[in-house]
């Protein structure tokens, strides 16, 4: 049997409710009252977990705005500046971690973070994190695979642009380097994605694969991707997270506000709910709606001895008289007794 993958108080499976967390990211937008907000908003709006980016902009890159270091791509949220500013803008400086993650204990989320180096990890260990998560771009970064692995905490990995190859060879030096468990997010790394472009069917297709939970780490606009996502089984559900998209921000325009994510986390729990197993026949809570099926009913006055016709039985509802398949074995036979009208049609009339 496939052992469980648990974060924190959370047992993460197909038995469970959806996972879902809110990545604030550089939404904070360097104000650390702002992040403190949107850890509140977080914890109101239902989010089991938040979560964090740990690096900062040297361990990211180096400051050079020339080449391929320049954002020029015109369809780019980041078009125009450089790779060092970005990270400048939207890294959340260490000294914030530790008050952020002391308000997530104090409003019952779990709060964990994405390392994108090997100091990065060194740090988070002293925070005593219940898990990583590594982000798309750093799925075929094999050292850091080893060193977050190594740390024997659960691990997360986005699987955005990965092959199939890539994604072996990731999930095997995990395993081989001590991840006690993982959970792979089917990911687009387009920021926003649209539908389309999400292929969220790959989903069971990873957990048959790789024999581990799948879920999701969604950047389309809205909740409906997510909550199909947990119709196919998805069993964590990762989002970007605002305040208010308005107040702008490196990662607002793909962010859910505080009423979307109170929703998606209300409409993921209903789909996992309506999963369900195969089932025919009534449930408990169908069984007294039988009583409103249709049925034969006499609905006209009869005398002892007249026959059945269509004038005087017909299938109606309430459903407590035979069947309507029988209506063509009681026309043409005769009535034993005086019936009235409304009595419900049974064997032993005629």
């Amino acid at each position: 049997m496939k052992q469980q993958t648990v974060i924190g108080n959370r047992i993460i499976g197909a038995d469970q409710p959806p996972f879902v967390i809110a990545e604030m990211s550089g939404n904070h937008n360097q104000s650390l009252d702002r992040a403190l907000a949107i850890v509140d908003a977080a914890a109101a709006a239902g989010a089991h977990a938040l979560k964090l980016q740990t690096y900062t902009a040297d361990t990211m890159t180096i400051d050079l705005d020339e080449g391929a270091f320049h954002i020029g791509d015109p369809n780019s949220l980041w078009q125009g500046t450089s790779l060092y500013k970005l990270y400048q803008e939207a890294h959340t400086p260490w000294e914030w971690h530790a008050p952020i993650f002391a308000r997530c204990r104090e409003r019952g989320l779990i709060c964990f973070s994405t390392p994108f180096d090997e100091t990065a990890v060194e740090f988070l260990e002293t925070l005593n994190v219940p898990c990583y998560k590594i982000a798309s771009f750093e799925n075929t970064d094999l050292p850091l695979i080893r060193k977050v692995a190594a740390t024997g905490k659960p691990m997360i990995i986005s699987t955005g642009m990965a092959t199939v190859a890539e994604l072996d060879e990731t999930v095997r030096v995990a395993r081989e380097a001590g991840c006690p468990g993982l959970i792979l997010l089917k990911c687009t790394s387009t920021y926003p994605a649209t539908p389309a472009n999400t292929n969220i069917r790959t989903i069971p297709h990873l957990r048959e694969l790789f024999g581990c939970e799948a879920g999701l780490s969604d950047h389309t606009m809205g909740t409906g991707v997510a909550v199909a996502a947990v119709a196919l089984g998805a069993t964590v559900i990762e989002k970007h997270f605002t305040l208010r998209r308005a107040d702008g921000g490196v990662d607002a325009a793909f962010s859910l506000e505080p009423e979307e994510l109170q929703s998606l986390v209300v409409e993921t729990e209903r789909a996992w709910q309506a999963l369900g197993g195969i089932s025919y026949g009534p449930t408990e809570g169908e069984k007294p709606s039988l009583a409103y099926r249709r049925s034969l009913y006499v609905i006209k006055d009869m005398k002892a001895g007249e026959e059945f016709t269509r004038d005087n039985v017909r299938a109606i509802r309430p459903g407590y008289g035979l069947p309507p398949k029988f209506i063509y074995i009681l026309l043409g036979k005769s009535v034993q007794k005086d019936i009235q009208r409304g009595t419900p049609v049974s064997f032993d009339l005629f």
